[in-house]
């Protein structure tokens, strides 16, 4: 499974997180109520790191979502903030950069809401539903995802630590488009802060 470590910032921890753990996407979070938000002064050190990056945004507006892609050299663009299907379409056709669309997820979930963002959204990204638009540290009830409909793969996030290797193991198994994982606050040490040794633990006992 690919991973993303989510919610990164501080130039010693992204460097270490690339070098030593070398994820397949690094997130950028451009949220401003968020713990992990990145100022644009730190598109000096991020910018040149190889590694694939995710803006993560919240609402935010086409124009500033592709201004803040070219500072940081963004790669993908994740859509957290229940964009419309119109919103969506005009951003794929003013972009060549991946669209995740986050699902937040609750009791339920609606597989024919999703479906009118097929053509546009290169992955779904189901997360827990909470008020924080994610980084919460809570499970959804990963049942739901076994009636997932599509063959457009999907991520997984909301609450994953490093106690879910072998759960997570099985889980792909069951859910052959389950494509990645997105980690965050299960392996901070503090906002933003992300324990490098819990992460390599982690990705070396995940399942090829």
């Amino acid at each position: 499974m690919e991973i993303k470590v989510c919610g990164m910032r501080d130039p010693d921890n992204c460097t270490r997180l690339v070098t030593e753990v070398a994820p397949n996407w690094m997130g950028l979070i451009f949220y401003a109520k968020s713990p992990r938000f990145v100022l644009e002064e730190m598109a000096t050190y991020l910018r040149p790191l190889t590694v694939k990056k995710v803006g993560v945004f919240v609402r935010e507006t086409e124009k500033e979502m592709l201004r803040l892609s070219t500072l940081f050299g963004l790669s993908a663009l994740q859509l957290h903030g229940g964009e419309t299907v119109a919103e969506v379409k005009k951003l794929r056709e003013s972009t060549n950069l991946e669209l995740w669309k986050v699902v937040s997820v609750g009791e339920t979930i609606d597989w024919k809401s999703l479906e009118p963002f097929l053509p546009y959204v290169d992955k779904f990204l189901f997360d827990t539903a909470t008020e924080a638009h994610g980084g919460s540290g809570k499970q959804f009830d990963w049942h739901l995802l076994e009636t997932y409909p599509f063959d457009k793969g999907f991520y997984l996030s909301g609450g994953l630590n490093e106690t879910h290797n072998s759960a997570l193991n099985a889980l792909k198994k069951r859910l052959p488009k389950l494509i990645g994982l997105d980690l965050n606050s299960g392996f901070e040490v503090a906002p933003g802060l992300k324990s490098i040794e819990k992460l390599q633990a982690f990705t070396h006992n995940l399942s090829s």
